[in-house]
């Protein structure tokens, strides 16, 4: 079949005409062109014909093929419109268009030619998936750093056959079912009444595209070309690893013929820690101090590190501790990754009150107030209440159920419709 040039009397190759190679006039839109190319691209699929005229298709199907990849391509058009298939000869100097029959026909149709023969010549290796999973860790881990060794089952290429799932020697036959390609359609559901064709690896070859009989399938594997092994792996996690950072173990993935492995990809969960909250390189811990303390200073250890270190403060007397303050301990937070420097710690005050009538006596209390500073002067009203009142009270419980915005921040949240708020509520 002519596939778009023919001989001279002088034995030359004339032009290729590419526009009539597609059916298509010069001025045809590049959607036009698209659908011819889909067309005749159907037409003489080699997997579409009669083995009589396989060889014949093919030969076509690559002519519109790059035709198609040409005239697709409003710069490689120009070109061949300006300057003739010359403008594509290394020979002459042009550049010459590389067409991989595999993207265009994964774009156009979600095909794939596999290792048909002359279609664009070996597949280029897939990837397999990446696998991701989570790794719980705990803040004096991510402190210290940490290495964690351990044996993971994957799916391996069988050593024994090398991956082709037969038995040494054994002459393999197309598979029936993808003819060869080791992929198929499938058509997969999205949605209430909505499906999508997919292309998949064959579950009858395994994708290899070649069938086997029973008696001539690889013992170790029994044909499935992979087998489930324990490999040893080592993790290392670095000083001041952050919540949600990825740790990947490159090829580490299960291994599938025919592609490279993915990686084993583990993502850093913190666990809470009891003593000390972490918001990036900075820890924080509360400082419970006495009343005493509070008022009159103190020296010890505060708090235990996470790497076993007790934090010793002298607090001096005079500067009195009041609940809520903060206390900033520079460069004893956590580490930085790659880097000798450190966040800071920040301890936040809470004061331990005695508990009620610690003082046993009259004596005790006298003493005490005239220790302590004076109270302010007293309120001067024309009338005075005596009232009742309950000591345990929760003022987060000011003006529940009562209606008011403002309660609970509603009134905050609603400031963008104020206004229509208010009209709703006068209509």
């Amino acid at each position: 079949m002519d596939s778009g040039s023919s001989k001279s009397p002088r034995g030359e190759e004339e032009e290729v005409d590419l526009y009539a190679l597609l059916g298509v006039d010069k001025s045809a839109s590049p959607n036009d062109i698209k659908k011819a190319y889909r067309k005749l691209a159907l037409q003489h699929h080699p997997d579409k014909v009669p083995e009589e005229i396989r060889a014949e298709s093919e030969v076509k199907f690559k002519a519109v093929t790059q035709a198609y990849e040409i005239l697709r391509d409003e710069e490689k058009r120009h070109m061949y419109d300006t300057h003739g298939m010359a403008a594509f000869d290394p020979s002459r100097g042009g550049g010459g268009p590389e067409v991989d029959l595999n993207d265009i026909l994964s774009q156009m149709f979600g095909m794939n030619m596999g290792g048909m023969p002359g279609g664009g010549g070996p597949r280029r290796p897939r990837r397999s998936p990446d696998e991701d999973q989570p790794y719980k860790v705990t803040l004096e881990e991510l402190y210290k750093g940490k290495t964690v060794k351990f044996a993971a089952e994957k799916q391996v290429i069988c050593s024994q056959c090398k991956g082709t799932g037969a038995k040494e020697k054994v002459k393999p036959n197309k598979c029936d079912h993808c003819r060869g390609a080791g992929l198929q359609e499938a058509y997969r559901q999205i949605g209430p009444g909505l499906v999508r064709k997919e292309v998949v690896s064959c579950d009858h070859c395994q994708g290899s595209g070649m069938d086997y009989k029973e008696k001539d399938r690889c013992k170790k594997c029994k044909g499935k070309r992979t087998v489930k092994e324990k490999k040893a792996l080592e993790l290392y996690i670095p000083r001041g690893s952050m919540q949600g950072e990825r740790i990947v173990l490159e090829g580490e993935a299960d291994q599938l013929p025919d592609q490279t492995p993915g990686d084993l990809i583990f993502h850093l969960q913190e666990e809470p820690h009891d003593i000390f909250t972490r918001i990036g390189h900075d820890l924080s811990a509360e400082l419970t101090v006495t009343l005493a303390e509070a008022l009159s200073g103190f020296s010890r250890v505060v708090v235990k590190h996470l790497d076993g270190r007790g934090i010793h403060i002298d607090h001096p007397r005079g500067k009195i501790l009041r609940p809520g303050e903060a206390l900033k301990v520079p460069s004893e937070g956590m580490p930085i990754k790659r880097s000798e420097m450190t966040g800071d710690l920040y301890l936040v005050v809470k004061i331990d009150f005695p508990e009620d009538g610690w003082l046993k006596d009259d004596a005790s209390y006298e003493a005490l107030q005239k220790l302590l500073p004076p109270p302010a002067p007293p309120i001067v009203t024309d009338e005075v209440d005596e009232v009742t009142y309950e000591s345990d009270a929760d003022i987060e419980h000011m003006g529940a159920h009562q209606g008011d915005p403002r309660y609970g921040n509603e009134w905050e949240d609603d400031d963008e419709g104020q206004e229509g708020g208010a009209q709703c509520a006068t209509q």
